[in-house]
């Protein structure tokens, strides 16, 4: 009989664009048994796979999940206990809202071994692909990483203390609330400050607007912005060049 060496590895996919994903989580896919796939992971990836290799969809799609995290932590038991080498194929970064940490407590109650490769987070790499630094010398000494969607639905309480800490604010999984942070940001004088809303970042047919916070909603509207995408919310939206031809259409208004 074979002899079954059981082990998780979490790997972080990155923020869409396949080639965005380590060497390392690149080689871990290449060496699998199993692959949990979730949505926003590149499907690109999986051809990298073995022939031999299963696969299986346990993300959200249309807003439904396909299985429960409940369900996602037993499968990543049986299968690591069955079939050895199970890698957890996420999105971005698998502890940057990612419930890695839950999935590799879950499977070290069975004494499965667990490994983490760690991916580029949307939350900095998405800015940056387009132009835009989370951190700028004189502009923003800090960010904040945000969730737009807590576990109960409600915008994270973090929020408020973000607005006041004047730094860059990136808020994840948040288009379904662009009302409440433009509200909390108008609640604290700060209705005008940059903003840009980024749809499907780092892949060919990305989607972005721009404006002032106050405006996030139309601005979605305006650019038919939906998810998948991340709000990024202070001064270091000033860099990019579709804000700054806003800035000049403004003053040429006037």
């Amino acid at each position: 009989m074979q002899n079954i060496q059981p082990k998780l590895t979490l790997v972080g996919a990155g923020p869409g664009d396949p080639e965005l994903i380590t060497v390392k989580g690149f080689k871990a896919i290449q060496q699998a048994r199993v692959i949990l796939y979730d949505a926003l992971s590149n499907n690109e990836l999986l051809e990298h796979a073995p022939a031999n290799c299963l696969k299986r969809f346990v993300g959200k799609r249309a807003g439904m999940y396909v299985y429960t995290q409940d369900e996602i932590n037993r499968m990543i038991v049986k299968y690591a206990l069955t079939y050895g080498s199970v890698v957890r194929l996420k999105g971005g970064d698998a502890f940057v809202f990612g419930r890695g940490q839950e999935e590799l407590a879950f499977a070290q109650q069975f004494d499965i071994a667990v490994e983490v490769i760690p991916g580029i987070t949307s939350a900095i790499a998405v800015p940056g692909i387009n132009k835009i630094p989370v951190t700028a010398r004189n502009v923003s000494e800090g960010f904040w990483v945000i969730t737009g969607t807590t576990q109960r639905g409600e915008m994270s309480r973090d929020l408020d203390h973000a607005i006041r800490s004047n730094t860059t604010v990136v808020v994840l999984m948040g288009m379904s609330k662009l009302e409440e942070i433009a509200a909390a940001y108008q609640a604290q004088g700060k209705g005008d400050t940059p903003a840009a809303i980024i749809q499907d970042g780092s892949l060919p047919h990305q989607k972005i607007g721009v404006g002032n916070v106050s405006d996030l909603r139309d601005i979605a509207l305006k650019q038919d912005l939906r998810n998948p995408a991340i709000i990024v919310v202070g001064e270091v939206v000033r860099f990019h060049e579709a804000f700054q031809q806003v800035v000049k259409e403004i003053k040429m208004a006037v």
